[in-house]
């Protein structure tokens, strides 16, 4: 496929995401549950909305374009578990058998805790689960657009069922991913640095070509952007403080409501060898953080309101 545009994002793009702005929330939320990472599920999410985009002309019924943009989804992320090596793990319970004893359905009071558990099943009765349950695709919709047999979906959702039955009634949090020292102590120099306005400090932490990318706006190098620019020019009041989001280490952006501080979106750095060499902002994604729960999102210095701003 083609690469990503580099530097500002182009009109005709913007108008494509403008376009299918209704279903980009369920479309984070579907990545998120199947990879378990707000971040990553945000990652894939545009990846998926680049790649229709280039595609787009090879979709022949406009009415299928919610389905067509969860098969690319589903397709992505599978591709990404696999990477992470947790596909093998899972390979003897994803195949089609459907010598298994079904399960009931999920009732609607059940599917909040269902997709918060989902993350404990193999990817397949992963997705079977959330498409059919959560997001309600009928038997033959999932079986298309996990590339399965209606056989192979009813299998899956048998064993994911019957699993998560087994689970405990609270979700497990997310294992958290402590920073070394090294690393701990340059974020926290960039946070300082940032909420300071002391720009010239804060490139004095990234590499001479250290990347940026912020969703929907911007994908190049972090010398070539107007990302200060934003930030000093923003008339509100907020502050950047390190955090966690899903149990990874994150820079949170934080704007002052009433006499609170609320959590508006997460930061993410790259470091290699004690040097920031990329940085993604996600400001323009407000459902990363809906539903947040304090397991879900934590803030180093203290409480915040949690939330969008």
């Amino acid at each position: 496929m083609p690469e990503r545009p580099i530097g500002l994002f182009d009109a005709q793009y913007r108008a494509f995401l403008e376009t299918v702005s209704g279903t980009r929330a369920q479309l984070h939320r579907y990545c998120t549950r199947m990879t378990g990472s707000r971040l990553d599920g945000e990652d894939l999410m545009q990846e998926t909305l680049f790649e229709a985009y280039t595609k787009i002309e090879t979709l022949d019924d406009i009415s299928r374009l919610k389905s067509w943009l969860f098969r690319i989804a589903h397709n992505r992320c599978i591709d990404f578990l696999r990477r992470r090596h947790a596909r093998e793990r899972a390979e003897s319970t994803y195949s089609d058998d459907i010598g298994v004893v079904a399960a009931e359905p999920a009732t609607t009071d059940a599917r909040h805790a269902i997709e918060r558990l989902v993350g404990h099943l193999p990817p397949k009765e992963r997705a079977c689960v959330l498409l059919k349950d959560v997001f309600d695709y009928s038997l033959e919709e999932t079986a298309e657009l996990v590339d399965s047999t209606v056989g192979g979906v009813k299998s899956a959702l048998s064993r994911g069922r019957a699993k998560l039955a087994d689970l405990p009634a609270e979700p497990i949090g997310e294992p958290s991913h402590p920073l070394d020292p090294d690393t701990a102590r340059l974020l926290q120099r960039y946070v300082d640095l940032f909420n300071r306005h002391d720009w010239e400090g804060v490139r004095g932490l990234t590499s001479a070509d250290a990347r940026l990318r912020v969703a929907d706006c911007f994908d190049g190098l972090l010398r070539s952007s107007p990302y200060f620019v934003e930030y000093e020019r923003n008339p509100e009041t907020w502050i950047m403080e390190v955090g966690a989001i899903d149990g990874e280490p994150v820079l949170l952006v934080l704007f002052q409501r009433g006499d609170q501080w609320q959590v508006a979106w997460p930061v993410r750095v790259h470091v290699t060898g004690r040097v920031i060499d990329c940085i993604e902002d996600y400001y323009a994604c407000p459902w990363m953080l809906e539903n947040a729960s304090e397991s879900d999102l934590k803030l180093t210095p203290g409480p915040a309101v949690l939330g969008r701003a």
